[in-house]
């Protein structure tokens, strides 16, 4: 029998066994203060692309913006895993959260006194990629310190619909302040939501923490990181099962806005109908996700079996209420295959090696958007949004394909 508190999380029933993770006092901690602050963040996404397109008039220019965000993380990524690594992680998203911090600022205060520029937005929307080219890898592999393994995979499913509640909320409140006051309070308030952050790191019980030993810095071990993945194909194939699914199936932010006007004819209210039933799936998912404990490469070839067939339904729903429907499908199945593949890269990466396993993460996940963005939106202005969601599903059905390989080898 285990001691009273210790129960397998199997054994719990539904709900104890969904917010499992919620009981560790500083994984509490941290979702309490990433509620916030990603509330913030998605604020700040809004009222950036209001700014821009204040300030020029042009879908290019914000297609600019958003690619230098995503470069840094494409390109240096794996740098800021290997400095993950190198350092106590604590203390290192305490100082991104602080520069982060600067960051909004800084757009706040150069946009409500009026002498904000677009050269200072590309400068700003750089080193945003900085930041989170270390960030992002930092908190992947955070979790892990946080939780004991049987609850990593809760507190990633956790995680993911934390990022879409906050996805609905942030958006809503920047369009409140926008209206309101002026789209700078938004980069202010932004700015403010981070302080619930690392006031959130300080006020966690370091004694409850496994911290990994960091790594001695030493020459090569980026290159030894990028080896000891390719010697792991329990690693190697979900990467590149990411990598496929992220660069060409996770474009949304591309095909569902041509899909509502191009397609159906609609106007904003279709686009936000779309929007808002993937987030509901997405949701959905990450709550049965969060109380499920499977993960492992055949999990995640089902999971992206299910994405792909559900990508595929959407792009031949005949009207706009069926597409909605099915995203809810694709949005639920869409998280059951981030949640999974996050989870078995925590589980089996070396502590040593984290960082930059999840770094690789990021890059697959994050990065490719600054490659697919474009190739998507070629896709979609060419042939067809149909034809683009149509791609990002046989991405992920070949995903699937990579992944059934690995288990039958």
């Amino acid at each position: 029998m285990p001691p009273p508190g210790k129960e397998p999380v199997t054994d719990l029933g539904w709900r104890q066994r969904t917010f499992a993770a919620l009981a560790n006092r500083n994984y509490r901690t941290f979702f309490i203060g990433q509620a916030v602050s990603l509330t913030g963040t998605w604020m700040q996404s809004v009222a950036l692309a209001w700014l821009i397109l204040q300030l020029t008039g042009s879908a290019t220019w914000l297609g600019i913006a958003i690619a230098l965000q995503t470069l840094p993380v494409l390109l240096l990524a794996p740098y800021g895993g290997l400095i993950v690594d190198r350092v106590d992680k604590r203390r290192l998203l305490i100082t991104t959260q602080a520069i982060a911090t600067a960051q909004a600022l800084t757009l706040g205060l150069l946009t409500v006194t009026g002498h904000i520029t677009m050269t200072w937005v590309l400068v700003l929307s750089v080193a945003l990629g900085l930041i989170n080219a270390i960030d992002n890898p930092g908190r992947q592999a955070f979790v892990r310190e946080m939780v004991p393994p049987e609850l990593v995979r809760n507190a990633v499913s956790l995680n993911a619909v934390l990022v879409n509640v906050a996805r609905a909320v942030g958006p809503a409140v920047a369009g409140v302040l926008i209206a309101t006051t002026d789209v700078g309070v938004c980069f202010l308030v932004n700015a403010v939501t981070f302080v619930a952050a690392i006031g959130a790191y300080l006020l966690m019980d370091r004694a409850q923490l496994t911290p990994t030993e960091p790594v001695i810095r030493g020459p090569g071990q980026l290159r030894e990181g990028l080896r000891y993945v390719r010697g792991e194909p329990e690693l190697l194939v979900p990467l590149l099962m990411m990598a496929l699914v992220g660069t060409l199936t996770y474009e949304f932010q591309v095909t569902l806005p041509a899909f509502a006007t191009e397609t159906f004819g609609s106007s904003a209210s279709g686009l936000g109908l779309m929007v808002a039933a993937m987030g509901l799936g997405a949701v959905i998912g990450g709550l049965v996700s969060a109380g499920r404990h499977a993960s492992g490469i055949r999990t995640i070839v089902v999971a992206a079996s299910v994405f792909g067939i559900a990508t595929a339904v959407t792009a031949l729903a005949p009207t706009i209420v069926v597409a909605a429907g099915c995203l809810v499908a694709t949005g639920a199945a869409s998280i059951w295959f981030l949640s999974t593949g996050n989870t078995t890269l925590q589980l089996i990466a070396a502590p040593e090696m984290r960082g930059r396993v999840m770094s690789l993460w990021t890059v697959a996940f994050i990065g490719s958007t600054a490659i697919g963005g474009p190739l998507i939106g070629v896709v979609a202005e060419r042939a067809g949004p149909r034809w683009a969601l149509g791609l990002g599903a046989a991405a992920a059905l070949a995903a699937a394909g990579l992944g059934l390989r690995r288990i039958r080898a």
